[in-house]
């Protein structure tokens, strides 16, 4: 299953296609599941305010513009995204900020696939979900994940 992710046109920025492969999975049944990315490839969600660059509140939508990006940052991600790794950035702004943030994210570079508006504000957030879910805590510093044992809470066997 192939599918080709389109970011929006932006005043005279070109169109970016990244092309997504998936592995087709049939279940016990004989039914379709939903697809999952081939191996090696990773489903990143990526948070803007506070993780890519200064945490902006929606209340103050005058800065999203002015901010820079953390240092790191859209190297980062880019190469992720050369890699073959799908970006998307999942953000607690609203919808009534997309173009500001589209047009921010594209004026520093960021190769991304996809822009999730309105995450639930507050943070301490508890993925759960039939794929496998991996969390990172941005802490101030950009560059290539490591591996390290944590404690997780988890469902019983």
């Amino acid at each position: 299953m192939r599918f080709i992710y389109e970011k929006r046109k932006l005043s005279n920025k070109r169109y970016m296609k990244k092309e997504i492969t998936f592995n087709k999975i049939v279940g016990d049944d004989g039914h379709l599941v939903s697809p999952v990315l081939k191996n090696g490839c990773k489903n990143y969600l990526i948070d803007i305010d506070g993780t890519i660059t200064d945490d902006v509140p929606n209340e103050e939508p005058e800065r999203m513009s002015v901010v820079m990006p953390y240092q790191g940052s859209v190297e980062t991600l880019n190469k992720w995204y050369e890699e073959g790794h799908v970006i998307t950035f999942f953000t607690s702004r609203t919808e009534e900020v997309r173009e500001i943030t589209e047009t921010w994210l594209n004026k520093h570079g960021f190769k991304y696939h996809g822009l999730l508006m309105e995450k639930p504000r507050g943070g301490n957030y508890h993925w759960v979900d039939n794929h496998i879910v991996k969390g990172t805590r941005y802490e101030g510093k950009w560059a290539d994940l490591v591996r390290e044992e944590r404690t997780i809470e988890v469902f019983p066997s």
